[in-house]
């Protein structure tokens, strides 16, 4: 669906950007757009503004509407932008995000130009577009809305308004091709379907129209003509593999040039740079990407170049290549900087920017938005980014150039004995995150059948998980940088200990110390019955640092959790391979801190000192990203990535370049849990999940590979024997947009058609799918994805050999009360909707008289909006005890606005349309 940014710009030292703060969780949630603004050098949010209606966001990927990038405009200290899809401009104090005036006569904006105090917009009187789309295909309506939807080539409004009087200074009725409208100093340009059209800046007269310039004749919405302006040269190219230069005084003709294929599901790029026209096929994998640069009076070409760099080239992304005076800055991988004068090409297949707007250079940084790309998972940058060119006076210093004493500094407690190891009381303990060093999940221990509240403690803000060990509870209070301990069986507040930073993730229990990292760049050790300092140790190599989420942190920070085992506390500090000199794998002595090892893991491959970007395999990248490290007893682990006991990496990846047979290595040595975007990662990105493995596949045909495999889900635990997951159906986890999730078991091993490191890893890929996960269960249904994810079969009609109930290969079998034990969990007294005032409302256009609308909660205690006999209902129910009030009038088969109301009275209405 469509990409979360719709634009991105900067002025005066802030940036701005139109984006959907709705959920994450699905695409199906409701949207939330909003302008944001930030300070553009630490990333602070300045101030927001609602967009209460925007383009739909279930709008299909890839498929634009490019337009929405040049709805916003920041000139000095004001931002000019349509605040909603039909809305007029409203220009807003940048420094304050109060609106200073909106031009009425406006509405309709599609695209908008500011210029030493003149307000040019483009205006649509009539329907938009794609106004009447709504999406038809569970799994993208690209096609569709290609054939179906394009540029209508009505008449369009150009508008010149004063910004300061708010005047009109003149307007014009006019065919308008998208993207095309700009202006100089003396004038105002556009391409009107047929040709260039130039208008007086100050009255609006036209001056000259060119000769025909041809376009491509369908412009669909994720394609816009280019027409640019650069000193006395109009220049233009509209898709048909030629561009053309006009004087823009006289709208002569002064030449035609090729113009190649640029982009991906995206405008072509007509870049000027270094005095000269650039253009460059970049499209797909087999293009030249060479650059040719041409006089932009003579259309001569003085320059070309191919790229210096041997490397795997997909198709472009899904936007416009960027550039500044004297860089290009394509995409055709990640982002790639191409020096004009040195002819230089230097790649970052490691970063991207999101579909439809891609990224920003501006203020001497890139700006890289979030993107839904699956290439490189464990690899690529993840969020919203801004990235400064690396400087050799501030790269970090070697391990064996850091005074480590100097790191390591002592608290009080230092000289405190170790607590004496008790195995029988340590079985009933949880004293690291998810338990063990292996993340299972799961505990030796039996549980109570029957798990009531017990008791209940305010902390405020955001928890990380918890750590029990020794009869008390450790719980990281993330944002406020600080760790509680509770006495686990009252609740009672015990001691705390402030780092100075985020603590995002629970402390490991050892021996009477509790461990812990901070995004400080701190490792700490606790004395665990009051919080004294024992030690803290810098992981990070010099005390630098950066805005992460508006607070301070340290250029390499460490995760909360830390890897203890036999007496050594391992992490990693740092965030990416690729930036700062990369990260840093740490061994600690876990009773004195003092340094064991250090290995940096940085952009140079271990074994031949080359660029680590050497080792990539068409879509697949070795791991270059931070994350809580595990232990299966053997081998360390970051993600996928093996390590030794002494923090060497062991069978760096990629297995292959073929996304089956890198996805489906998952026998042999190394299976593991792993998380490809990380433990802590809560946005449950459609294109990851969690893997008991190996391997996890990048790129749009493999993201889903490993769950064909081995067990995978959004949620893992295992014991000895089996995988217990919470996960989407294997068939749904390619090119689906589905929220239902169900609990399965499995076997822990990997399927029988999964690879081994022994089979050749550049066989060809299987013709015919390999069965993918497989569910036993009362019935004997089972499911199977084929190699596009999209295929059920019922077993009894379709027999596989070796795919019978679980416990054979990954097959997951469903619980039942025949066959499962289950624990009931006691209800919580806050799921009492009556406990406090409620409203809860929605837009409803019912097709069917009885359905739920929306609910929360459960049999015991929660609320609905629902549809009965073709009525709005609002039912309450509390203690099991149902209430339930129904409008009067019926609401099928038209929009209406439900609202239930519970006020503090305990009296309940219901208001349709009211």
């Amino acid at each position: 669906r469509m990409a979360s940014m719709s634009a991105l710009v900067s002025a005066r030292g802030r940036i701005f950007y139109i984006m959907d703060e709705g959920s994450r969780v699905s695409i199906q949630l409701p949207p939330r757009w909003t302008l944001l603004a930030r300070d553009a050098f630490n990333g602070t949010i300045l101030w927001r503004q609602p967009i209460p209606e925007w383009q739909n966001h279930l709008w299909p990927l890839k498929s634009g509407p490019t337009q929405l990038a040049r709805r916003l405009v920041a000139v000095d200290d004001r931002v000019f932008v349509t605040l909603g899809f039909h809305a007029p401009v409203t220009m807003i104090d940048a420094r304050t995000g109060e609106t200073r005036r909106v031009f009425e006569a406006t509405a309709g904006t599609e695209e908008l130009l500011v210029n030493n105090g003149l307000l040019l917009a483009q205006v649509n009187r009539g329907a938009m577009e794609t106004d009447d789309y709504a999406p038809a295909l569970n799994v993208g309506d690209q096609g569709r809305v290609a054939r179906e939807y394009a540029w209508n080539q009505k008449p369009r409004e150009i508008m010149a308004i004063d910004i300061e009087t708010g005047e009109t200074l003149w307007s014009r009725e006019t065919t308008m091709a998208p993207l095309t409208m700009t202006l100089d100093e003396q004038r105002a340009y556009f391409h009107d379907g047929q040709k260039v059209v130039c208008l007086d800046r100050k009255t609006g007269d036209q001056l000259w129209t060119s000769e025909p310039a041809a376009r491509r004749q369908t412009i669909t919405m994720n394609f816009g003509p280019k027409l640019v302006v650069y000193k006395s040269v109009v220049l233009f190219a509209g898709g048909d593999r030629t561009m053309k230069a006009f004087d823009s005084a006289t709208g002569k003709h002064l030449w035609t040039a090729p113009h190649a294929q640029s982009g991906y599901q995206s405008p072509e790029d007509l870049l000027v740079a270094n005095g000269l026209v650039w253009s460059a096929p970049t499209t797909r994998t087999q293009d030249s990407g060479i650059y040719s640069g041409l006089d932009p009076l003579t259309g001569e070409v003085k320059v070309e170049f191919p790229p210096a760099v041997d490397t795997y080239w997909f198709h472009h992304r899904c936007y416009i290549a960027k550039g500044t005076d004297r860089f290009i800055m394509p995409s055709r991988t990640g982002v790639e900087f191409v020096d004009t004068l040195t002819q230089k090409w230097d790649i970052h297949h490691w970063v991207r920017g999101g579909c439809l707007y891609g990224v920003m250079p501006a203020n001497g940084l890139v700006y890289a938005p979030p993107h839904n790309c699956a290439c490189y998972p464990e690899a690529k940058l993840y969020g919203f980014n801004a990235l400064a060119a690396a400087n050799e006076d501030r790269l970090p210093p070697a391990p064996e150039d850091i005074d480590n004493e100097s790191r390591l500094q002592r608290g009080p407690a230092y000289n405190e004995p170790l607590a004496p190891l008790d195995d029988e009381a340590r079985l009933a303990d949880w004293p690291t995150y998810r338990h063990d060093n292996a993340r299972s999940g799961s505990s030796p221990s039996e549980g109570p059948a029957a798990l009531d509240a017990a008791w209940q403690t305010e902390l405020g803000g955001r928890l990380s998980a918890v750590t029990v060990a020794d009869g008390r509870l450790y719980v990281s209070q993330v944002d406020a940088h600080t760790l509680h301990a509770l006495d686990a069986i009252s609740g009672d507040k015990l001691w705390r200990f402030t780092a100075g930073g985020r603590i995002d993730s629970p402390p490991t229990i050892h021996q009477g110390r509790v461990l812990f990292g901070s995004a400080d760049g701190y490792v700490y050790s606790l004395r665990a019955t009051d919080g004294a300092l024992v030690w803290r140790f810098r992981g990070a190599p010099t005390d630098r640092r950066l805005m992460a989420m508006e607070q301070l942190e340290s250029v390499w920070p460490v995760h909360g959790s830390v890897l203890i085992e036999d007496g050594v506390a391992s992490f990693i500090a740092g965030r990416s391979n690729f930036l700062d000199g990369g990260m840093r794998l740490i061994r600690l002595d876990a009773v004195s801190g003092q340094k064991l090892s250090e290995t940096v893991l940085d952009d140079r491959d271990p074994d031949t000192g080359e660029n680590l970007q050497t080792r990539l395999q068409v879509l697949q990248m070795p791991v270059g990203l931070s994350d809580i490290l595990t232990s299966d007893g053997e081998s360390i682990y970051l993600r996928s990535q093996m390590f030794d006991r002494e923090g060497n990496r062991l069978k760096m990846g990629p297995h292959s370049g073929q996304a089956e047979r890198h996805g489906g290595t998952q026998k042999g040595e190394g299976r593991h849990l792993f998380a490809p975007t990380g433990f802590l990662d809560d946005t449950w990105f459609h294109r990851s999940y969690w893997v008991y493995g190996r391997s996890f596949a990048g790129g749009h045909n493999g993201y889903y590979q490993a769950g064909r495999f081995t067990p995978s889900g959004r949620m893992l635990v295992f014991n000895d024997e089996y995988v217990f997951g919470f996960a989407r159906k294997p068939q749904y986890y390619r090119w689906t947009t589905i929220m239902e999730h169900e609990l399965f078991r499995s076997s822990k091993e990997a399927a029988d058609e999964a690879y081994g490191d022994s089979e050749n890893p550049t066989e060809d890929a299987p013709t015919t799918p390999r069965p993918g996960a497989t569910r036993g269960g009362a019935t004997g249904r089972q499911s199977n994805a084929n190699a596009g994810g999209r295929q059920a079969n019922n077993q009894a009609n379709n027999p596989r050999p070796n795919n019978g109930q679980s416990g054979n290969n990954n097959g997951r079998q469903r619980g039942n009360k025949a066959t499962a034990d289950s624990i009931h969990f006691g209800v919580l007294p806050k799921l009492d909707p009556t406990g406090k005032p409620l409203t809860v409302e929605l837009w409803v256009n019912a097709e069917q008289p009885a359905g739920v609308l929306l609910a929360h909660g459960g049999p015991q205690n929660g609320y609905a909006l629902v549809m009965r006999g073709g009525k709005a209902g609002f039912d309450i129910r509390a203690e099991n005890q149902l209430t339930s009030i129904t409008s009067s009038d019926r609401i099928v088969g038209r929009w209406a606005h439900v609202v239930g109301v519970l006020d503090e009275q305990k009296q309940m209405r219901l208001y349709v349309d009211g």
